[in-house]
């Protein structure tokens, strides 16, 4: 991996290697500035080696629309922001903060009041809303802000600043034609729709001087009708290059095709390397690529190859903040892997504090840490081997304890070998590549094709039991279900599809499949009970968009607000607005939800000393609470 850890610099600023940490949004203080959970939070990922660490955007200002993260507006953020460099700077990362004059058209805090854009383009979040186009003299007081922020920036201590441009938000908005609709001279032609985003690279540069870094993270292609194309997103390259600054941050999409910009786990891999590559050959400045690079090997194979100077990762830093390190130390094995479930992203757009699905102490590293071994010695069950289980095994190992992990199948996994079977969901089968790998390097003492029962587990005397067992698929009382089987069955292989597959089910597990099973199937369709496909799903609007744009592009139907009344060997029947109709099958698939597995439950209670519920054995949900509730069942043990 020698090219990744070559030491370079950008404008004056010089880095270790060629790994950068990509921006993501981060909360604050309540009066926007970091607080201590976020300043562990990058000092973690710089201690793991990274070499440039993007902040989130930070706003210049809250004139205009409410704070949806940090913000560097004023001396008084100053204090923070400072702390957080020093502590990335101890480890030799250097820190680039971005700043953003606003989200515009989409804001996501208030429901009620319009947001300022370009023009009066609809909301995105909320449609109803129409925005209002910003005056001419508060885009002048915004530009402005973005360069006395610049200057804050540099007080503390940062390496470089970027510009927040890309992705649809508000200077996105204003360069482009498809939410700039202003006839004044920020509107009309490319350059005239640019004006905003040159004015704030020229304040900018008024107030940090001719050598202090200035990157710009621009989206030369939306991937929307009517959004950039891909010629005009080239000139703006050039444009911004002829403005002074120091390196181009390449980006794709916006919000209405937000799995472009945000990989999802139906992502390929390197899914945004032909734009970054399009760029790269078009200026002469260093070039950050993006999408789906956390493979060490094709990583090192985008900067070989001169597609990009640099390889950014976001989601992957927070599944394992020493990435750079372990790919450095050839451990590549004990890399975390990220699965693209944006569960992170879901999170902080429903209010709450950071998550990683894989990773429990992800912006908790300091009241998450799991406490050191103390030589004290404690006997751990774990009862099945899915993702909360192994989670758990692995969590008691690392703190010293005797573990055992019993698993009554032949594998460990758990129904994670359903999730990942679908060519395009390989992400989750790393997973388990690794979590496995893990629990045998830990010693965890694993005994396959062995089932539990309530008399041996209380005669093993443990100090602490984990009953892991999992969920299994329901089987719904529909007339002839003996000839259908469940999604799971199709998916590991336990049954093959045949031509024309209908899946009973439209959420989640239901579209996966049926997106799948197109692969080999001639026509397949999907039923569903309530009134949209994946109406429970529960999951990010990125890989909603993504699933969805799946099943468009292989022609899968779904049928709606539809029941099923009755399975025959080559016909399923439904009811649909009051009338009955069929379709005729040779394979009928449900997914139609699971059902925890927790008999041993109840008969353990008072036969050993501690026991804990944890993953899908509690209730149905979703790899984070199994992997976040083994881990804390063992952190918090005393």
């Amino acid at each position: 991996m020698s090219k990744l850890f070559e030491k370079t610099q950008i404008g004056s600023m010089k880095l270790k290697n060629r790994i950068v940490m990509g921006p993501m949004g981060t909360t604050g203080e309540a009066d926007g500035a970091y607080n201590i959970d976020a300043i562990n939070y990058f000092m973690e990922r710089a201690k793991g080696g990274t070499g440039l660490i993007i902040t989130g955007a930070n706003v210049v200002s809250t004139k205009y629309e409410p704070r949806p993260c940090t913000e560097l507006s004023n001396f008084h953020h100053v204090e923070r922001l400072n702390m957080l460099i020093d502590r990335c700077h101890h480890f030799g990362a250097k820190v680039c903060v971005q700043l953003s004059p606003g989200l515009g058209r989409q804001q996501f805090t208030d429901p009620f009041t319009p947001p300022y854009s370009a023009g009066d383009c609809p909301a995105f979040w909320f449609p109803q809303l129409k925005c209002k186009p910003f005056a001419v003299e508060d885009i002048h007081y915004l530009a402005d802000k973005v360069g006395y922020s610049a200057s804050l920036a540099k007080m503390s201590g940062a390496d470089a600043v970027e510009l927040h441009a890309y992705g649809g938000y508000l200077l996105d908005q204003f360069q482009s034609s498809k939410w700039n609709t202003r006839t004044d001279e920020y509107g009309g032609s490319l350059e005239n729709r640019m004006r905003f985003t040159l004015e704030c690279i020229q304040a900018i540069r008024s107030n940090v001087g001719p050598d202090f870094p200035i990157l710009v993270k621009f989206t030369p292609y939306h991937g929307v009708e009517g959004g950039r194309e891909l010629d005009e997103g080239l000139e703006m390259a050039k444009i911004l290059e002829n403005a002074g600054i120091d390196a181009l941050h390449v980006d794709v999409g916006c919000y209405e095709a937000w799995y472009k910009a945000i990989s999802t786990v139906y992502a390929p891999e390197g899914h945004q390397l032909h734009i970054v590559e399009a760029v790269k050959n078009t200026v002469s400045l260093p070039v950050l690529g993006q999408g789906k690079l956390f493979d060490p090997e094709k990583a090192e194979e985008v900067i070989e190859n001169g597609i990009a100077d640099y390889v950014v990762l976001a989601h992957q830093m927070l599944a394992d903040p020493h990435w750079a390190n372990k790919v450095k130390e050839g451990a590549i094995e004990d890399i975390t892997p990220c699965v693209g479930c944006n569960e992170c992203l879901l999170a902080g757009f429903s209010g709450k504090h950071y998550y990683c699905a894989v990773n429990p102490q992800c912006y908790a590293e300091k009241e998450y840490a799991l406490p050191k071994p103390d030589g004290t010695s404690k006997k751990v069950l774990v009862i099945g081997g899915g993702p909360g289980g192994m989670s758990a095994a692995m969590t008691a190992a690392k703190r010293g304890y005797d573990v055992e992990l019993w698993e009554k199948t032949g594998r460990l996994g758990g129904n994670l070998w359903a999730a990942g079977t679908p060519t395009f969901k390989h992400d989750v089968l790393r997973l388990i590549t690794y979590m496995e790998r893990q629990i045998h390097k830990l010693g965890v003492n694993v005994r396959l094709l062995k089932e539990a029962t309530a008399e041996e587990v209380a005669a093993g005397q443990f100090d602490k039991v984990i009953l892991a067992a999992g969920s299994t698929p329901v089987m719904p009382p529909i007339p002839g279900i003996e000839y259908a089987a469940s999604a799971n069955a199709y998916l590991t292989a336990q049954k093959k599809p045949g031509k024309k597959v209908v899946v009973i089910g439209g959420g989640l597990v239901g579209c996966e499949a049926a997106a799948y099973m197109k692969e080999t199937a001639d026509e397949v369709t999907i039923i569903e009970m309530l009134d949209d496909i994946l109406a429970t799903a529960d999951h990010c609007l990125n890989n909603d968009q993504a699933l969805r744009a799946m099943l468009a592009e292989r022609n899968i139907p779904a049928i709606c607000s539809a029941k099923v009344t009755r399975i025959t060997p080559d016909s399923v029947t439904y009811i649909k607005d009051g009338k009955e109709a069929s379709i005729d099958c040779d394979t009928v698939m449900i997914a139609a939800g699971y059902r925890a597995n927790n008999q041993l439950e109840e008969a353990l209670e008072g036969f050993v000393k501690d026991l804990t519920v944890i993953g899908d054995a509690e209730a149905p949900r979703k790899i984070l609470t199994a992997v976040h509730e083994g881990y804390h069942a063992i952190r918090v043990m005393e």
